[in-house]
């Protein structure tokens, strides 16, 4: 087992891991920026660097200073956590030069499942279902009318090297998609460096279903059932619960089969979330592989009664799969997180500042992480997620009651949080009923009232 490793991350993930390590035996090494000086993760580590200015490309993007830093302070690992270098093959191939365990899959593998077209032909290529769509990248706006002539309208143009939204458009028209071929593949070459564009048949008000992959050195792969990520504002999700409401058994066991089988031939290792949509017909369709930890993986570790953070750590050092999961993966009850921005909740304005008052909720069946504190700072450089509330219940309507419970209870001063949409949406009987898509928060939205 690893003796000390560094967090090259920030915030709440930073601490989980921290968590994860001091339950592990493990020393920490905290990285952080001048604006996180008074950061919990800092405080709670072993060791802290700082490695920068406030701006991220200064400091938690800049591969040599995190490198500077674990050789500095001597640690065999490097943990990345999610965002910043977490999906960074070359930082990982660093670590890898540096004599440093990357706490993720391989070099090669990030960069292959990195580029969404090539991770989208491996999937086809095991047999995991995919949607109709190019079989490669688009080399002009001219092969894409052509593509989309073919598949037929409405289609979806994405960028290969993207994420976050960024690097997408709706085609509808044949006579539009020039322009917005064009659009999309300027933005995604000044977003990631690359403005390779792919094509996908359009799925209308589809679901986000998401599933958790464990890969041990040896060739093993457990996939840990599936999470229900469909409620997204801009492409970035704001409730996550597991199991899926909308995920039969059967169809359960089917896809986890050939998950499996795909990333094993893939060579995938550590932990991992494969990301389909389902169609009204509730047939699943891959869309990406996210190569590094969730936000939302609390609610998986609730459902399962395994930590998914420390299971990469043990997985890194060489244990296999079976002393890491201890034996047969079983489900137990639901489990749904709300992530606490520091936005407004009418108009998502972000809301950095200082928090004046703080109360987190508790009580049987509710989990919060987060590094905020009373008096703490939320600074305007980074995410606006400060916190993730979760909830377990022996079943769904039990989850949501706690949460609705949390919530009101969960109180947050000196700066504004999405905590009373959360609230409104918790009460709604659509989502009681579970009737909802990746378009359906639209209805909270400023201008849909």
């Amino acid at each position: 087992m690893f003796q000390k490793i560094l967090i090259a991350n920030r915030g709440e993930i930073a601490l989980r891991v921290i968590c994860a390590c001091k339950e592990l035996g493990i020393r920490t090494v905290a990285v952080y920026s001048e604006a996180d000086r008074n950061s919990l993760h800092v405080r709670f580590a072993d060791e802290a660097v700082c490695i920068g200015p406030a701006k991220s490309a200064r400091s938690y993007l800049d591969i040599p200073s995190v490198i500077s830093a674990a050789e500095i302070t001597n640690v065999n690992a490097i943990h990345p956590g999610y965002g910043f270098l977490s999906e960074n093959a070359d930082f990982a191939e660093v670590c890898q030069m540096s004599g440093i365990t990357f706490i993720g899959p391989k070099p090669e593998v990030i960069k292959l499942m990195g580029l969404k077209q090539e991770a989208r032909t491996a999937m086809k290529k095991a047999g995991v279902p995919t949607l109709p769509g190019s079989e490669g990248i688009l080399e002009s706006a001219e092969e894409a009318v052509a593509v989309a002539g073919k598949i037929g309208l409405p289609v979806m143009i994405k960028a290969s090297a993207g994420g976050g939204g960024r690097g997408m458009r709706v085609v509808r028209t044949l006579e539009e998609l020039p322009n917005l071929y064009e659009q999309a593949h300027a933005e995604a070459a000044a977003a990631f460096n690359c403005g390779d564009l792919y094509m996908e048949k359009l799925v209308e008000n589809p679901r986000h279903i998401e599933f958790q992959v464990l890969a041990d050195l040896h060739g093993n792969v457990e996939i840990l059932a599936e999470r229900e990520c469909s409620l997204q504002r801009r492409h970035q999700k704001i409730v996550e619960e597991a199991p899926s409401p909308s995920v039969t058994p059967e169809l359960r066991k089917r896809i986890s089969d050939g998950l499996a089988k795909a990333m094993r031939d893939n060579g995938y290792t550590n932990a991992g979330t494969v990301e389909f949509l389902m169609d009204q017909q509730r047939n699943l369709y891959f869309i990406e592989v996210n190569a590094r930890v969730q936000v939302e993986h609390p609610v998986t570790e609730f459902i399962t009664g395994i930590d998914i953070v420390k299971s990469q750590i043990r997985i890194a050092a060489g244990m296999p799969l079976s002393e890491v999961l201890g034996g047969p993966v079983t489900l137990r009850g639901h489990s749904i997180e709300c992530r606490i921005n520091a936005e407004h909740p009418e108009t998502f304005a972000p809301s950095p500042g200082r928090i004046t008052a703080l109360n987190l909720p508790g009580g049987i069946g509710v989990r919060v992480d987060t590094v905020a504190y009373t008096d703490g700072v939320i600074p305007p450089y980074y995410d606006s997620m400060i916190a993730k509330l979760v909830t377990h219940g022996r079943d769904r309507a039990e989850a949501i009651a706690r949460m609705r419970r949390a919530l009101d209870t969960f109180v947050v001063e000196g700066i504004h949080t999405i905590i009373p949409l959360h609230q409104r949406i918790m009460a709604d009987p659509e989502f009681h009923a579970a009737e909802f898509h990746t378009n359906w928060l639209a209805k909270f939205s400023p201008k849909s009232k």
